[in-house]
């Protein structure tokens, strides 16, 4: 027998065996069962997802001639012809190759006559967006007033190119692409039915190169069958593909989280010797930070299984904040790819780029020298035992805000740990416990892992493990590290603008050509805490 293709082969016959397009079938089979049936159906979307399909099913069912639950029996003499190409009263014209309008003009013409067999005559146009002006306005009338017995099923990719005279006279349907689950599923049944072996990830990987469309998914699993000599693995369809896998992108990803460069440039060069395409290769960073970002909130959301595995390393190996980091990295750098000398230089300068920039907690920092006891002894203390509980005082001194600005200068901290601690002031410091006070317009700040940080990052300062407390309170009136930060951000801001107006140079070109300064363009040299 001749080979017939598995997009051919499975193509469904009726309403039930039709994928990912649940909402449109639904309202065709109660059109049919409540015999409310409009005169044209216009069904859109991008290539492969079910739109002439869908509209020979709805052909076979509006003549079929024992319709089951308004579903074509797929056994009558109608369901057989028009399956077969043969039944005289269903016409499918490809609008592409008969876009003249006389060639409308003589599907008009014979639209009058009833139909030879069944109730309805229809007619079928693929690509209807193809026909020309003029064969629009011919077929505009017939739209607008047809025959009883007439029924239009008009399919396009581009809905854009259809005059609004004619969208206004069809009943739209517009096809969703097809979920990666879904596509996966369906290629698992035709392959348990064809008896043919296969692995899940594998059909997870052509899923993603389908990109929604099912009959794209079965072309490629049919090339996937015959390069893998009768089974479909992931290393076939990656060699057949020149696709790199999640797992090869995993564990570039993961060299990262290591901070290991050599071993990230390593995986790299790995992939360039199957693959040239680091535009699918970026595109796969940004799919797994995505899925890992998921999973990190929502952990019910690990279920593809060509990346489960792989994200649930990720979800361990970064935090959440390098996730979101590196994703903006990622999206940023795949424009960027384009640019560079070549793809693969442009993906290695991603790559540095994420391991430059990663956030930095506190104990990421380098050690800092402990203070000497002179130094540590005009840190302000508290009176009383080291367990008693501090309250908050009414206000307090500007020389232990001073201190605490000291502290946190030296102590390096970066991230949320550094935000913490500049919006906190000290109330109190002994030998065993460190007393801070939070601004409550800032307690998002105080989670404990950020407590953690300040925590490493204040017993290495001091030299000596100590306990950590942090009370939330109003600081409104008080002057806080940010509050001062401000303040000589603001200060700095002032006087760099003075600068520009004082200068000589300046005024001259004023004076001269009438110029100005375009505010905002000034900007002061940063100081240590703004970095």
């Amino acid at each position: 027998m001749t080979y017939q293709a598995l997009a051919r082969k499975w193509r469904p016959q009726d309403f039930n065996q039709i994928v990912g397009q649940e909402s449109v079938v639904q309202s065709l089979m109660n059109a049919l069962k409540f015999d409310r049936l409009h005169h044209a159906y216009l069904f859109t979307g991008t290539r492969g997802v079910g739109k002439t399909t869908i509209a020979r099913v709805l052909a076979k069912a509006l003549n079929c001639e024992a319709l089951e639950a308004a579903n074509p029996c797929g056994q009558c003499s109608v369901c057989r012809d028009i399956d077969a190409d043969n039944y005289i009263d269903f016409l499918e014209i490809d609008a592409a190759s008969r876009t003249k309008v006389e060639d409308t003009r003589d599907l008009i013409d014979n639209i009058q006559y009833a139909p030879s067999r069944g109730r309805y005559k229809v007619y079928l146009i693929d690509e209807v967006h193809m026909l020309s002006g003029h064969s629009f306005n011919a077929l505009l009338k017939t739209l607008e007033e047809p025959p009883a017995h007439v029924k239009f099923l008009l399919a396009t990719t581009d809905p854009q190119k259809i005059p609004v005279t004619v969208l206004s006279r069809c009943l739209q349907f517009s096809l969703k692409h097809l979920t990666v689950n879904q596509l996966t599923a369906q290629m698992q049944t035709i392959l348990t039915q064809e008896s043919i072996g296969y692995e899940e990830s594998a059909l997870a990987l052509i899923a993603h190169v389908a990109a929604g469309s099912m009959r794209d998914g079965l072309s490629i699993l049919d090339q996937a069958i015959v390069f893998g000599e009768g089974q479909v693995s992931v290393a076939q369809v990656q060699s057949m593909l020149g696709a790199v896998g999640h797992q090869a992108v995993g564990e570039v990803l993961l060299m990262v989280a290591r901070k290991d460069a050599a071993g990230a440039l390593q995986k790299v060069a790995e992939i360039a010797a199957y693959s040239s395409d680091f535009d699918s290769v970026c595109d796969g960073v940004i799919q797994l930070l995505h899925r890992t970002a998921l999973a990190q909130v929502v952990p019910g959301t690990l279920a593809l299984a060509e990346s489960r595995a792989v994200v649930e390393e990720l979800v361990g190996a970064f935090t959440p904040e390098e996730v979101q980091l590196y994703y903006q990295i990622a999206l940023t750098g795949r424009q960027d790819l384009q640019l560079a000398v070549d793809l693969r230089s442009g993906f290695e300068m991603l790559l540095l780029r994420m391991l430059a920039f990663r956030p930095l907690e506190a104990d990421q920092i380098p050690c800092e020298r402990a203070p000497d006891a002179e130094a540590e002894q005009q840190i302000p203390s508290a009176t009383g035992t080291d367990e008693e509980v501090f309250e908050a005082p009414e206000t307090p001194e500007v020389s232990e805000i001073n201190d605490w600005v000291a502290m946190v200068a030296a102590m390096n901290l970066g991230g949320m740990a550094r935000q913490l601690a500049n919006n906190c002031i000290l109330n109190a410091l002994t030998e065993a416990q460190c007393h801070l006070l939070l601004d409550v317009r800032f307690k998002e700040l105080h989670g404990k892992k950020t407590e953690q940080s300040l925590l490493k990052a204040l017993e290495r300062y001091l030299g000596r493990s100590i306990k950590l407390v942090i009370q939330t309170q109003s600081l409104e009136n008080t002057t806080t590290p940010a509050v001062l930060i401000n303040e000589q951000i603001k200060s700095r801001q002032q006087a760099a603008e003075q600068a520009i107006d004082d200068d000589e140079a300046v005024r001259a070109l004023k004076d001269r050509f009438s110029a100005h300064v375009i505010p905002g363009t000034i900007e002061p040299v940063k100081g240590s805490e703004e970095k």
